[in-house]
């Protein structure tokens, strides 16, 4: 079983905190994106996980080198392919056409989800869905009475299903998925510019692959700040076990449960959480913080915050409901 993970978007909508980190390694509750994702799909795979490839943008080597332990982490050989143009899903996807054989699951790279199911890998294809309240955003899937999908509908207007596809789908034979989005290219069959994987979907679905939902029970979206906020809440609410490290102060300070404490954090005479991740080696002074995204290296000094994201190496002093602070900056 392989993974692919196309993730070389640069994350424009959450900016300004992707201006020196790729979106996919930005941390909540202590781990990067990308790392919840490799373990979270390795979990629901009946069987090992052999490879992982990521399709990335050109992020430097030290990130190339993260990639590559998060995929030994969970036992399988990192593979690193590169998007050189953003033209779609389906591109970036085939941009990773060595690994495209046998069994593969391809998650997108901002998609975290949570659920108790294992993927039936005897079915041919896969799409994992989360059922939602207003299905006009979102790509929503049709069904049959034996949950074999009838139809993608992107964006409709008008109700044809409340199943949304949340971007983690299994293919029993790549192979044919590769054929699929080559014939894309070669006849340059684009959506506003851009090649998209669910084309090629439907085209396997029209020459007889049969696809099958699977609901999860929760999806988490990490588009933009508020996005990031709210899934480390959740996640945090999940599993309130995650593991903290005892390597950090603790001055005069509470902190409310549920939260994570990185490595070398200095709370000083602070009220923490709930809902609240503090990264490594951060100071917190004189501060209440709850709900909110502290990243590494950071200073939190005589501040209120509330719904807000920091960004590594930045200084915040002041009050806040919806601070957004890139890395390296200073707010006073």
């Amino acid at each position: 079983m392989k993974i692919i993970i196309p993730m070389a978007g640069r994350g424009t909508r959450l900016s300004p905190h992707t201006f020196t980190t790729p979106k996919a390694l930005i941390p909540i509750a202590g781990k990067p994106i990308v790392q919840r994702i490799v373990e979270d799909t390795a979990k629901i795979c009946d069987e090992p996980i052999e490879e992982v490839a990521f399709v990335v943008g050109h992020f430097g080597q030290e990130t190339e080198d993260k990639l590559i332990k998060i995929a030994e982490n969970v036992g399988a050989k990192g593979k690193i392919y590169y998007q050189e143009v953003a033209l779609g899903l389906g591109h970036a996807v085939l941009c990773a056409k060595d690994s495209l054989d046998g069994k593969v699951v391809v998650v997108y790279g901002d998609t975290l989800f949570k659920t108790d199911l294992i993927l039936d890998t005897s079915k041919e294809g896969v799409v994992c869905v989360f059922k939602v309240e207003d299905p006009r955003p979102f790509g929503v899937i049709t069904i049959d009475e034996k949950n074999m999908i009838t139809g993608i509908v992107e964006k409709p207007q008008d109700f044809v299903s409340d199943l949304a596809n949340i971007g983690v789908n299994y293919f029993q034979h790549a192979e044919i998925l590769k054929e699929e989005l080559q014939y894309l290219v070669d006849n340059n069959i684009t959506q506003k510019g851009e090649y998209q994987l669910v084309h090629a979907i439907e085209n396997m679905r029209a020459k007889g692959t049969q696809f099958f939902i699977a609901e999860v029970n929760e999806w988490l979206d990490c588009g933009n700040k508020d996005s990031i906020v709210y899934s480390n809440s959740r996640i945090l609410e999940f599993d309130k076990e995650i593991s903290r490290t005892s390597n950090f102060e603790n001055e005069n300070s509470i902190i409310i449960e549920p939260c994570y404490i990185g490595e070398g954090v200095h709370l000083n005479n602070s009220i923490v959480g709930p809902y609240v991740s503090v990264g490594e080696n951060t100071l917190v002074d004189n501060s209440i913080i709850k709900n909110s995204v502290i990243q590494t290296n950071a200073k939190i000094l005589h501040a209120e915050l509330n719904n807000s994201m920091i960004g590594n190496n930045a200084e915040f002093t002041g009050t806040s409901d919806d601070a957004s602070i890139s890395d390296f900056s200073t707010i006073r």
